[in-house]
């Protein structure tokens, strides 16, 4: 019984130390001048529903819940949060060539009609994050219009 009191003490003290280990948040509260709105015409209806569903995995700036604040999940979001913006930051869009624009614009359509993007994980917590299938098409059919302007741009 000793042991398991000495262990279960050991998890404490490392649970307590490791709450001083924090990352850097992934928060800049400005948009930047490469973000998506300010290269592609965005829709401010558009622009929400990429805030509330998109923005805190794929941009620069994340808002993050009450538990973003205790260790390990913070490490957990924070390798989350990497992961989505090397694939894609909205904020950093205008630094991609225009073909990488173009394919970002297409992995965001597909994302949507197949259903894997917001993630299933995310939308448990965020339930404003699940798109209904109004604002589904309204981000698709922006993604069509903004693929032409980018093919318009190119000639």
């Amino acid at each position: 019984m000793k042991s398991i009191k000495k262990v279960l003490l050991g998890l404490l003290v490392i649970f307590v130390i490791i709450q001083f280990v924090q990352p850097v948040r992934n928060e800049n509260g400005q948009v930047m001048p490469n973000d998506i709105s300010k290269i592609l015409a965005t829709p401010v209806q558009v622009q929400g529903i990429l805030k509330k569903a998109c923005y805190d995995c794929h941009s620069n700036n994340t808002n993050y819940p009450w538990y973003a604040y205790i260790q390990p999940m913070h490490w957990l979001l924070n390798d989350h949060i990497q992961s989505g913006k090397k694939d894609l930051n909205f904020d950093e869009f205008g630094n991609y060539t225009p073909r990488r624009q173009r394919n970002k614009l297409r992995a965001i359509e597909n994302s949507l009609n197949d259903g894997s993007m917001p993630l299933f994980s995310y939308t448990l917590i965020h339930r404003n994050a699940i798109l209904s299938e109004a604002e589904k098409l309204l981000i698709i059919n922006w993604v069509k219009q903004s693929k032409d302007s980018l093919d318009k741009k190119k000639f």
